[in-house]
């Protein structure tokens, strides 16, 4: 059934939760699942903001149609290529042949090791602090490279300062996990991000120029207070500092 997320009047909330999944990554115990976060913007253009893995291709889907309801979708945001945001990229382009894919270089580099599609008239390529404007919403890039992946890009919707920080902020647990979000989001951030510890430096350096009223990212709750909680949690993790003396 649709989650009950809000993010905000135009800005719709369609991932999915997984929480028959044995192993994330095939490597690491989730005991209350993972959800692979996606979302949609609904302006004069609609933005759909990456896609799920493909264990939850029709429930996403679904979700999506619903939140369209009835309109089209002008431009997917490919934050990051790991399939289990990713794999549905070539879905979408062919349900929606109007949609343009945005990405970066390195995002277009990788597409054909994944999918047999031919982009080329499709593509929108957007490199650091680049914009794009949907209507009342504008989305600004900044490229997060090897945060984990050397693709990644973060996206900042400037009109109601949000940030779609990728896998950062992430978390295990599915959005209903009973859970406190430090735990989790540690376990995930040493796992999947922790050896890249100067790359979110660098990330943060970004982030901290911005205004930054919630975070939307792609395993996880949204993050909607006390940010300086969860951003200074990041600042300690990737300097290697203890949390505690």
């Amino acid at each position: 059934e649709m989650s009950d997320v809000k993010i905000t009047d135009s800005i719709k909330y369609i991932g999915v939760d997984d929480k028959t999944i044995d192993l994330f990554e095939s490597q690491y115990v989730v005991p209350n699942g993972i959800s692979y976060n996606s979302y949609v913007i609904l302006d004069e253009k609609v933005a759909v903001m990456d896609t799920v893995d493909v264990r939850k291709t029709d429930e996403w889907l679904a979700n999506l149609e619903v939140a369209l309801d009835g309109r089209d979708v002008d431009y997917l945001v490919v934050s990051h290529m790991e399939p289990d945001h990713a794999s549905n990229i070539q879905r979408l382009a062919e349900k929606y042949p109007n949609v343009k894919v945005v990405g970066n270089a390195k995002t277009f580099a990788m597409i054909p090791q994944f999918f047999d599609i031919d982009l080329s008239k499709r593509s929108v390529a957007v490199k650091e602090g680049d914009t794009l404007n949907l209507g009342a919403h504008t989305l600004q890039f900044f490229m997060a490279p090897m945060v984990h992946w050397p693709e990644v890009m973060v996206a900042y919707e400037q009109s109601e300062k949000i940030l779609f920080s990728a896998d950062g902020f992430g978390k295990f647990g599915a959005l209903d996990a009973d859970e406190a979000w430090t735990c989790e989001a540690r376990r995930y951030y040493f796992n999947i991000v922790g050896k890249y510890g100067a790359q979110v430096q660098a990330l943060l350096k970004k982030a901290a120029t911005l205004d930054i009223q919630m975070i939307c990212p792609l395993h996880g709750p949204i993050l909607k207070e006390d940010l300086g909680y969860y951003i200074g949690k990041y600042d300690i993790w990737s300097k290697d500092e203890p949390e505690d003396e």
